[in-house]
């Protein structure tokens, strides 16, 4: 009921997107992940790859489609019934073809871009540190140069990808000395240049996509392969946060949508007293609460892509939607759980796997608090620029005596 939020260039994305999904990932690969047999989404970028369907929004010449972000925001949310594993394997390449398409060099583009939205290459981001967490900056991993190479030592963990990804992007110290925001630099590191995989993690949810720790010891890296400007990571991540946040919120309204789905399809089957479920209001009011809640989170997902898609300073919508995608999508789940009872809490149904992996959600790209700490400083620094030609309603008060307004 949506789709007329879209124009004919972005509903055809999403429809191939939408029949993507429909029919060519079979169950069997999302079971397989999930127990661990499977620790790598390679699968599906080798099957939408050739389909034109990643990296979209890229330039044609390095295999995208040229489309807008609201059109791919139609797609992730498609993509984001098949939990989370899937959907983030889907959007790797939007979110680490974000840095080389705005940063990169033309031969970086050609090497990697390229192939990787083809589905050739697989690729992962390596941003966490076993110290850092949010704390971003405060990266221990370095790269110091030497000759034409950067020699790179360090780690990073959690890790989407560090199974078998073929190329990761790092983010190092190159100026211990400077300060956070101009010492970190970006590279490009194939996984044959050393990189070491140390551990892949046993998670809750979010199962099979190979998440891990990997670790840099003396690895060379060309000087080629850096990204951007030396000690000029700061602008490379601010503006890779703009897909994997947005897209963030995106996938999590569809892996809401459906958790609500079968929800609501269930409860017009089971039968309690004589009567279908869904006759009873404390069962379809909460259906009604969830529609309406994803109605929500989609419509400001949708917003923040449009506003990207305009070039505007959409660091506050960008939060908002991770946010409120990511907060709305764990709590349809848990509606659409409490719906079927008992047999929602079993493997039978795929509601208990949905809870698994929307829970990483909630704290992945940046945890929701993060987002509130972006969010309310955005707002403030709004709130001190002035109201400019809207109304100023504190002078609408009853009895406005500014002798009785103290401040100190």
């Amino acid at each position: 009921m949506w789709e007329y939020l879209l124009k004919e260039q972005e509903k055809g994305y999403w429809m191939e997107v939408k029949e993507f999904v429909k029919n060519d990932i079979p169950p069997k690969l999302i079971r397989d992940m999930d127990s661990g047999i499977i620790e790598t989404g390679r699968p599906l970028i080798e099957k939408a790859g050739p389909k034109g369907l990643l990296g979209a929004r890229f330039p044609k010449i390095y295999g995208g489609r040229e489309i807008s972000w609201v059109s791919e925001v139609a797609g992730i949310e498609e993509v984001g019934v098949l939990g989370m594993s899937l959907s983030c394997a889907f959007v790797m390449p939007s979110i680490v073809g974000e840095a080389l398409n705005l940063f990169g060099t033309d031969a970086q583009k050609q090497r990697y871009l390229l192939p990787t939205n083809k589905g050739q290459l697989y690729s992962a981001e390596a941003l966490t540190e076993p110290r850092g967490g949010s704390d971003f900056f405060g990266a221990t991993t370095n790269a110091k140069r030497s000759g034409d190479f950067f020699i790179l030592n360090g780690e990073k963990r959690f890790v989407v990808g560090a199974q078998d990804a073929d190329y990761f992007l790092v983010y190092a110290k190159t100026d211990p000395e400077g300060d956070p925001h101009r010492s970190i630099s970006c590279f490009i590191v194939e996984r044959n240049m050393g990189v070491e995989v140390q551990n892949i993690y046993q998670l809750l949810g979010t199962r099979g996509g190979g998440t891990g720790r990997i670790v840099f010891r003396d690895v060379k890296v060309p000087a080629e392969n850096l990204i951007g400007k030396l000690n000029g990571a700061y602008e490379v991540f601010n503006r890779m946060m703009i897909p994997e946040r947005l897209l963030s919120g995106a996938g999590a309204v569809g892996l809401g949508r459906a958790a609500i789905e079968v929800a609501a399809r269930y409860s017009t089957r089971r039968k309690a007293f004589g009567r279908v479920i869904s006759s009873f209001q404390a069962v379809s009011f909460m259906v009604a609460d969830s529609v309406s809640l994803l109605d929500a989170a989609r419509s400001l997902v949708f917003t923040a892509a449009r506003s990207v898609e305009d070039g505007r300073d959409s660091r506050r919508l960008v939060s908002e939607a991770k946010k409120f995608g990511t907060t709305v999508c764990w709590e349809v789940i848990n509606n659409s759980m409490q719906i079927m009872g008992g047999i929602g809490y079993t493997n039978i149904y795929p509601i208990e796997r949905f809870l698994r992996d929307a829970r990483l959600s909630l704290i992945w790209t940046g945890t929701n608090e993060i987002m509130n700490l972006l969010i309310q400083h955005e707002y403030y620094k709004e709130i001190k620029r002035g109201l400019g030609d809207r109304r100023d309603v504190e002078h609408d008060a009853i009895n406005p005596q500014e002798e009785e307004k103290h401040y100190g």
